[in-house]
């Protein structure tokens, strides 16, 4: 049998050896320590402020915490299994630090509570670090966009070759994903950054405590009007798990682009050694293995979000030992998304190569101007389903004899229609079709240079 914990005396016997094991979290809250070192000493500092304990036991208690802290930072205090929780490990070694003042630290307060602000000081920080994993993202997509206003890249819708594009106008596309990522953090940092320290077990308490000096000296917005939801509330791990989810879609979406780029088929990138591995059999193979461990990775995420949304569906309030396996789930998610930032910010920057004598002539080997051949008529007065059909006519045509409109000669589309004219060749030349897109969010180079400027603006905001 295991020693019996605090909460033990109301027990005749000590848990069974694999269900301590089994009710254990310390192998993944540890995690949270500094947190709640950092949550305790606020609270020490409030029970003294409030005279609920005298200014020499606050003292000796926030001292005795930052020891703990130092003594795991300098890996002399590494807690096993029979510790429980990273909460009780805490207050183990601040009581065989401080003596009997030690177990003064609880007062007032609930594991219940105390797991919840920890999940938030955790949380909070984390999103801050993401959120700048997102500007340094983002400024790698600019970075690269700004050299390659002028690079054409087809564009797709189905899969399948739609109209030219600018390069730099297709980065900015996931430019513009990252900043709605970097922005519904800011707003999910708002319902994470609320305490819910004081709340207790799930009633408040009957101490006189200051939950607004915590929420202070903590740097929270606010607290919980409500104890009951104070304790039992996971939306902000939600929301976090959402945002992180999406985050992977963005990132899974640009991997699955430049798995397909990097593919002879494409040929539209070629991947550098420092970012690519080799086949084990295939000597002549250079694997994209940073963008299909992405798009794999990005599963995991969903799972998290899934889980937690199932763990939460049941429970009556206030708390259940269900809430337990939110955190691990939270930790991988973050650990994923940071992982998956820093690895795909790294490929971008210094592990690819666009290949743009295999771009220019693919922007040239279709039928991706004829939208441009049925507004050349339309500009003219033909009105543009008519216009559309005569187009369908030639392109049906054109494919039947081997050719591609910049083939016909000028007699056969005046043949075609009489209102084409010489200056059809140039209307059609892929630069022109990008250029000519010049309505606001379109492809056409000034208004990317515009959006380059507007993100250089976006990415000065902090």
């Amino acid at each position: 049998m295991t020693e019996k914990q605090t909460w033990s005396q109301r027990f005749e016997s000590a848990l069974h050896p694999a269900i301590a094991r089994f009710n254990a979290s310390i192998s993944f809250d540890i995690e949270l320590i500094e947190y709640d070192i950092t949550g305790s000493q606020a609270h020490a500092k409030m029970l003294a402020h409030t005279g609920i304990i005298s200014h020499e036991e606050g003292e000796a208690l926030f001292n005795g915490l930052e020891q703990v802290r130092q003594e795991y930072r300098q890996g002399q205090f590494q807690p096993g299994v029979n510790a429980e929780d990273v909460h009780f490990a805490v207050e183990k070694r601040l009581t065989e630090i401080a003596g009997d003042v030690g177990k003064k630290l609880h007062t007032a307060r609930s594991r219940n509570d105390q797991v919840g602000t920890d999940t938030r000081l955790y949380l909070r920080d984390q999103i801050q670090q993401i959120r700048q994993q997102l500007r340094d993202w983002q400024t790698v997509l600019v970075d690269i966009a700004e050299k390659n206003v002028e690079t054409l890249i087809p564009g797709y819708t189905h899969l399948q070759r739609a109209q030219p594009v600018s390069l730099a106008h297709h980065l900015l596309a996931y430019f513009q994903m990252a900043q709605r990522d970097w922005e519904r953090l800011e707003d999910v940092y708002s319902r994470v950054n609320i305490s819910p320290l004081g709340c207790g077990a799930l009633a408040g308490t009957t101490f006189p405590i200051d939950r607004h000096y915590t929420a202070n000296l903590l740097h929270f917005d606010n607290v919980y009007a409500n104890s009951l939801d104070g304790v039992s509330d996971r939306d902000f791990a939600i929301e976090f798990l959402c945002a992180a989810s999406i985050i992977m879609v963005h990132l899974s979406r640009l991997s699955e682009e430049i798995i397909l780029w990097a593919s002879e088929e494409f040929r539209f990138i070629t991947l550098k050694d420092s970012c690519a591995t080799g086949s084990s059999i295939m000597p002549q193979k250079k694997n994209p293995d940073v963008p299909e461990l992405v798009r794999g990775k990005t599963g995991r995420v969903f799972g998290h979000l899934q889980a937690m949304l199932v763990i939460m569906k049941g429970l009556p309030l206030a708390y259940n030992k269900d809430l337990q396996e939110d955190k691990e789930g939270i930790f991988d998610s973050v650990n994923t998304v940071k992982a998956c930032l820093e690895a795909m910010t790294i490929l971008l920057q210094e592990g690819l190569e666009f290949r743009h004598q295999r771009l220019a002539t693919a922007v040239t080997e279709d039928f991706a101007n004829a939208t441009d051949v049925a507004d050349y008529l339309a500009a003219r007065g033909v009105p543009f389903r008519e216009a559309y059909n005569i187009v369908g006519k030639v392109v049906k045509t054109s494919i039947a004899a081997g050719k591609l409109l910049k083939d016909l000669h000028l007699e056969e589309w005046q043949e075609i229609h009489p209102a084409f004219a010489a200056d059809i060749y140039e209307a059609i030349t892929p630069r022109q079709v990008v250029a000519a897109r010049n309505s606001y969010g379109g492809t056409g180079f000034l208004q990317v240079r515009q959006a380059l400027i507007n993100a250089r603006t976006q990415l000065s905001v902090k």
